[in-house]
């Protein structure tokens, strides 16, 4: 993301009193601009899937200077505004923004893109100047505001955009989505808000991170997880609706070469975790907190109680689903999570529950009872998981055929 705090953090010209220019991304190394691959975000327009925004004569603001996610307790204020995906006139893997903005003291103004590379697949929101995993015909702009003081604002006039092709080292060979064991922890906080707008319901299904780079959209399950209790009981596919606990830019299933902060711990490690048992960071975490356990994700109360059958925080193992790589569905029922079966049957042992919105990889499929869901009838079952079967039907996968091969 393009990052704006003060003029010694960015390269940045001053245009009066407050208001600054910044360049992000500008290219270290040779790279090959993308054909016709320049763009002004509109910043004029906030639909429903932007949080605490609002757009007057052309300028983007926070709506409410005193508005916060419910998971973060601090004065001042956040919000976002992810604009249209835009298709490029020939493949890029960068994007590089240049921001025209008013940022007073204590306020910042991040940057984000992220590329389409499937139909429902889209690479992790990255900080805009930085290499995609691979290079993407079409991209989403996210622009995030950060106020630290209540009643303060900053504004964004423009955010000009350019897309080309820089020298490939970020690249992730894995073709199976990642897997680590961390620190699970309830988040509650019924009626409260998430980070992409959602209102916390009773016995809710979704989970937090603590990074941006993985947070769907509200009613989106772009960047979704799979979350079991170790011994494999129980599982639940997910989305991620919040950022959370304990950091915002702890990426810690990513490589160091990726990772946004934290780079010197190993990968799968939270930062939470080394803090908590080793000092690391003076026993904090990156927002200056006391850590007072090692936590690495939060669990709504439908994936705790419901899903997992949970009584207290504990290890889990989650997958980040979106770090595979192959074809995928989005799980679309009419809002309760579905049954996950451990064979293609709906009398067989249920293995966990797969959320509404979920997207989930799909491994195989079979042929066993026949099912009418919500994309008619069919008696096709998808494998998503280890022993892990989902009716074809309750999934969106963009065909009336199975996409992947038979099991």
């Amino acid at each position: 993301m393009i990052r704006i705090r003060k003029a010694g953090r960015v390269t940045a010209a001053v245009l009066a009193a407050g208001a600054v220019t910044a360049l992000a991304g500008a290219p270290a190394q040779a790279a090959t601009k993308a054909d016709g691959a320049s763009w002004t975000a509109d910043v004029s327009t906030v639909d429903t899937d932007d949080v605490n925004v609002a757009a007057a004569g052309g300028t983007l603001t926070l709506a409410d200077a005193a508005w916060h996610r419910t998971a973060r307790v601090f004065a001042g204020s956040e919000g976002s505004l992810t604009t249209a995906e835009h298709a490029l006139g020939s493949a890029a893997n960068r994007v590089s923004a240049e921001l025209s903005a008013d940022t007073p003291k204590g306020t910042s103004i991040d940057v984000d893109v992220r590329g389409r590379t499937g139909v429902n697949d889209w690479t992790e929101w990255t900080p805009a100047g930085t290499t995609l995993k691979s290079a993407v015909s079409s991209v989403q702009v996210r622009i995030s505001l950060h106020s630290t003081t209540d009643g303060v604002r900053p504004s964004v006039k423009s955010v000009k955009l350019s897309a080309d092709n820089a020298p490939q080292v970020n690249a992730l060979a894995e073709t199976a989505a990642l897997t680590y064991k961390v620190y699970g922890t309830r988040e509650g906080l019924i009626g409260g808000t998430t980070a992409n707008g959602h209102v916390i319901t009773s016995r809710d299904h979704f989970v937090a991170l603590p990074s941006g780079k993985g947070l769907s959209g509200k009613g989106s399950g772009t960047y979704s997880v799979r979350v079991c209790r170790t011994d494999g009981s129980k599982c639940e596919y997910a989305p991620v609706w919040d950022i959370g606990p304990w950091n915002e830019q702890d990426d810690y299933w990513n490589p160091a070469s990726i990772r946004t902060k934290f780079k010197d711990l190993p990968q799968g490690q939270p930062e939470a975790y080394a803090a908590y048992y080793n000092g690391y960071n003076g026993g904090k975490s990156g927002l200056g907190y006391k850590v007072a356990n090692p936590a690495g994700i939060d669990l709504a109360d439908g994936v705790f109680w419901d899903g997992l059958g949970m009584s207290d925080n504990g290890n889990v193992n989650v997958t980040y689903l979106w770090t595979g790589s192959g074809p995928t569905g989005v799980v679309s029922t009419a809002g309760d999570p579905m049954n996950v079966r451990a064979s293609a049957s709906t009398s067989a042992t249920i293995k966990g529950l797969a959320a509404n919105y979920a997207k989930v990889n799909i491994e195989c499929y079979v042929e066993g009872d026949t099912v009418t869901g919500k994309f008619g009838t069919s008696n096709i079952w998808d494998r998503i998981g280890p022993g892990h079967y989902v009716s074809d039907t309750y999934l969106q996968t963009g065909s009336d055929l199975p996409v992947a091969p038979k099991c």
